[in-house]
């Protein structure tokens, strides 16, 4: 049963890799998106539809179900295979990435789905800039943020913009089959991101059943790069109270 990680916007699998050092699992592997530091499919349009049908073919492959675990539109994809296909899915964590009908996109989002505003952004996008954002932003620290910055790539760039596109009325159209999500969930939220509102944590954890909302105080919106002993070490906890050899109880409680 390994644990698979999948990533947000703008990152790769390499936004794991703090966390992947802390975990004691060694069946852990972090993919890429599409697009996102892998080439996309012949014909794939980076649509949030396509991505969701692109990572259900990839667990379908593992045969087996799998312990999920997204951040940011990892959160959100990983969230919407879960209530489609509970079968692939053995547990599911996730965070920083709301799913509801009252979520307004951040302003970022905003520029990236305006066709004139989002091509203008890109085109003018300087790596050192964007790092220098992302650190006074949202705090992540200087050197990822430089690493992140660096791998945004015209192929990153493009399915970004038709990512967030195609997500106009995400969380109005995705959020009504939450509760098709029945693997023991656990939510990670930085309580400080100005991007996600830590309000969302809950209500996604409510949606969902989850077994535990965790709300890490002093991160902003990625906890992996700033605390990623401590999401390690909740990942493992929930990993762990549902081993086969342990016989977890698999019963959903919601936590506010």
């Amino acid at each position: 049963m390994p644990a698979i990680l999948i990533h947000g916007v703008p990152d790769t699998h390499r936004v794991w890799a703090g966390v992947r050092r802390h975990l004691t699992r060694t069946d852990v592997e972090a993919w890429d998106l599409p697009g996102f530091g892998t080439p996309r499919p012949l014909g794939f349009g980076s649509t949030k539809e396509e991505y969701a049908d692109w990572l259900i073919d990839r667990l379908e492959q593992v045969d087996q179900p799998v312990d999920l675990v997204g951040h940011d539109w990892g959160c959100i994809l990983t969230a919407r295979v879960a209530s489609l296909r509970p079968d692939l899915v053995r547990t599911w964590a996730g965070g920083n990435g709301p799913i509801s009908a009252r979520y307004a996109w951040h302003p970022l989002a905003r520029i990236w789905q305006d066709p004139v505003e989002g091509d203008r952004f890109m085109a003018e996008l300087k790596p050192e800039g964007f790092a220098e954002d992302l650190v006074k932003g949202f705090e992540v620290p200087a050197d990822l943020a430089a690493e992140m910055a660096r791998h945004v790539d015209a192929p990153m760039r493009d399915s970004i913009l038709k990512l967030y596109r195609s997500a106009l009325r995400m969380g109005a159209e995705w959020e009504p089959e939450l509760a098709g999500l029945t693997a023991p969930a656990l939510v990670i939220w930085g309580s400080r991101d100005p991007a996600c509102p830590v309000e969302f944590a809950g209500e996604l954890g409510r949606a969902i059943g989850a077994e535990r909302v965790l709300k890490l105080a002093d991160c902003n919106h990625w906890p992996l790069l700033q605390r990623p002993g401590q999401v390690a070490a909740a990942l493992e906890e929930h990993w762990r109270r549902h081993s086969p050899l342990r016989g977890g109880d698999h019963d959903r409680a919601a936590v506010s």
